[in-house]
């Protein structure tokens, strides 16, 4: 399997796997797609989704989809963890 310039794949009956540029970016990547399928089954569960627009899907991707962002959204995840458990690291 080539993931060529995607971030993250869904195996079937084995779960999801994401990379990234740093440990911290597959991270929010997963996160973010845990979330992702969370919320198309709860969507699903109700009845029909309404899809977005193609072009409106792009946009987001392309301004929240970036290495920096993914690297920058899970810096606040790993400042509330060692805040909340101060000797996590020791």
């Amino acid at each position: 399997m080539i993931l060529s310039d995607r971030k993250a794949v869904i195996l079937r009956n084995h779960g999801i796997l994401t990379v990234g540029h740093s440990v911290d970016e597959a991270a929010w990547w997963y996160i973010r797609l845990e979330d992702t399928a969370k919320v198309q089954l709860l969507a699903e569960a109700v009845g029909k989704p309404v899809l977005i627009d193609h072009d409106i899907a792009l946009k987001i991707q392309q301004r929240g989809g970036t290495r920096k962002a993914g690297w920058g959204g899970f810096q606040y995840l790993w400042d509330e963890i060692t805040h909340d458990q101060p000797d996590l690291l020791d």
